[in-house]
């Protein structure tokens, strides 16, 4: 019997999911959650978690074998009676720019309206450009895309701020006007990851897709995100990697007007309990320099 693999039911969610389930000789299990259903903001439905419950509920219940979520969305809490059986090979990491003239961020007209849905986002953009017209959007890659195509004049955008992993999973990236350097612009932590997860003592099932620099990597970012106790609301990015014999992590708080921001780098040779180790450096670092009082953070 092959593996049944739940995924949420949305374009991005399958395209990702079947790589999983692809290599693992599985079978997909369409599952829909309520951040799915709904058109509310991610933070007024509750932060990131509500694309894991469903999937979650799936898996307990033993309908499904393994989910497949994007690992950024998933909250930094373990969860009772699972556990994360595998971190595949990371996707691109970086946010990209798709606009209607096809221009980069720097050469958008002035008061352009570009949108997106994260707080991140909207803080990197407003200390980059703040002459920017900032647009909350909700909605899958191609309803964001048509925002920079339509006539509409209500729905009409210059520009949208999307991942590029996502673009890529659903053979989009024609779209894009921009990649965004992770150096100058970093992204949320664990974007372009996956994570599969298992019924604990079920890891075995998915353990041969498990890539152990992107696992510390994944693990690294999130770790400043949970010590920093911050949610979807917080603007923070991060960016870690595996190179030369050392686990690298930097981390960006910034104050959600995009008027001021601060920043943590460290290094530590990638052993079992760098991801910890290293995040705890810089969270604590982060907060020595005022993280607390830029952001809405509850460490």
């Amino acid at each position: 019997m092959s593996l049944r693999i739940g995924t949420r039911a949305s374009t991005l969610a399958r395209a990702q999911a079947g790589t999983v389930a692809e290599a693992l000789g599985g079978e997909l299990v369409p599952i829909v959650s309520e951040g799915d259903r709904s058109t509310a903001s991610l933070a007024s439905l509750g932060g990131t978690g509500v694309f894991a419950t469903a999937l979650r509920e799936a898996l307990r219940a033993g309908e499904v074998d393994a989910v497949v979520h994007s690992f950024k969305d998933l909250p930094t809490a373990p969860a009772d009676g699972l556990a994360i059986g595998a971190v595949p090979v990371r996707a691109d990491a970086r946010d990209v720019v798709c606009s209607r003239s096809g221009a980069g961020l720097d050469d958008l007209p002035e008061g352009a309206r570009v949108g997106t849905g994260s707080p991140r986002r909207r803080a990197q953009l407003a200390s980059r450009r703040p002459d920017l017209v900032l647009v909350d959007i909700r909605g899958n890659i191609d309803s964001r895309l048509e925002r920079v195509t339509t006539d509409d004049p209500e729905r009409a955008l210059d520009a949208v701020v999307l991942a590029a992993a996502g673009l890529d999973r659903i053979g989009r990236l024609d779209a894009v006007a921009e990649f965004l350097s992770l150096d100058r612009w970093p992204t949320a932590p664990a974007q372009g990851a996956l994570a599969v997860e298992t019924r604990a003592g079920d890891e075995h099932l998915v353990a041969r897709l498990d890539h152990t620099p992107t696992r510390l990597a994944a693990e690294a970012e999130r770790g400043v995100l949970a010590l920093l106790d911050a949610g979807c609301a917080a603007p923070i990015g991060a960016r870690a990697f595996v190179d030369d014999g050392l686990l690298f992590l930097t981390a960006r708080v910034y104050r959600p007007d995009g008027g001021a921001s601060v920043t943590s780098s460290h290094a530590m040779p990638p052993d079992a309990e760098a991801p910890a180790d290293i995040a705890r450096l810089v969270a604590d670092e982060l907060l020595a320099q005022g993280a607390a009082e830029l952001a809405p953070l509850n460490p």
